[in-house]
């Protein structure tokens, strides 16, 4: 597996997006959906599944689509490839506040494990498929489920998460706990697993839940500050069009208040 190799650049700070400089005949492929921009005489191929061996037959084809499916992802994928006779730039925009990570792949021996959403593109010739959890209570209660996306080959790869991203290097038998939904990803030689809370005050009254995860190193392991999906429960919640009751800015009218400030409304 020859993945091609690209530059890139990524900017801003919240919302961010990376800018990957191409080479004649070299290509990126991308969620559908991430494309910010591109110069001229890039072309753009819908293809069936990673785009990482388009030559196997149809059922191989059929089987990796099957595969991205499995993991939450669109059957299809985006290709974009340089067909000028010099450089030319294409971008790709996180869907939602955050961080986009770069992952050189050739440091993790050409495998990263990652949450489900959290692809957003790669160079040409990484493969995207799944890692599916062998044991039952890291399914059930390690909030990643039982199905979570591999990542492989020797190019470069971006992923998003949201929140602030941390990198943690975990030596050899080095045990971090982090909240089930905090996980972006980590290096293959990292030991996944969960472990109960623990003491009855903790688990009915903690407001942690009941599990930790636990990565167990050596490795590296990527974490998340706030779970993109912690952030909709309490959009929602404070929704009133959703029932939920509406953290106000302090008036002491309240909804008259906002009446008279002409946030009226419904």
């Amino acid at each position: 597996m020859k993945a091609h190799e690209i530059d890139y650049t990524i900017y801003g700070e919240e919302m961010q997006f990376v800018e990957i400089e191409l080479d004649p005949h070299e290509g990126v492929v991308a969620e559908a959906g991430s494309f910010m921009m591109m110069d001229d005489q890039i072309k753009m191929d819908t293809i069936f599944g990673d785009g990482s061996g388009q030559s196997k037959d149809i059922l191989g084809s059929l089987f990796s689509a099957g595969k991205r499916l499995l993991t939450g992802e669109s059957l299809f994928m985006t290709v974009f490839t340089n067909t000028a006779a010099a450089k030319k730039k294409v971008s790709f925009a996180s869907p939602y506040p955050g961080k986009i990570i770069p992952i050189d792949l050739n440091r993790f021996q050409g495998v990263f494990i990652c949450q489900k959403d959290a692809f957003l593109c790669a160079a040409k010739g990484v493969s995207i498929s799944i890692e599916f959890s062998k044991k039952l209570g890291r399914g059930f209660f390690g909030g990643e489920g039982f199905i979570m996306e591999k990542i492989e080959g020797d190019g470069m790869a971006f992923l998003h998460a949201s929140g602030t991203v941390i990198k943690k290097e975990l030596k050899s038998g080095e045990i971090l706990k982090v909240d089930t939904g905090c996980i972006v990803g980590f290096s293959h030689t990292v030991h996944y697993d969960i472990e109960f809370v623990g003491g009855i005050r903790n688990t009915i009254f903690g407001g942690e839940g009941v599990f930790f995860a636990t990565l167990q190193g050596p490795g590296t392991v990527a974490i998340q500050s706030l779970p993109f999906s912690r952030l909709a429960d309490r959009i929602i919640a404070s929704a009133p069009s959703q029932g939920g009751k509406r953290k106000g800015e302090g008036s002491i009218l309240g909804g008259l208040g906002d009446l008279l400030d002409g946030d009226n409304r419904f």
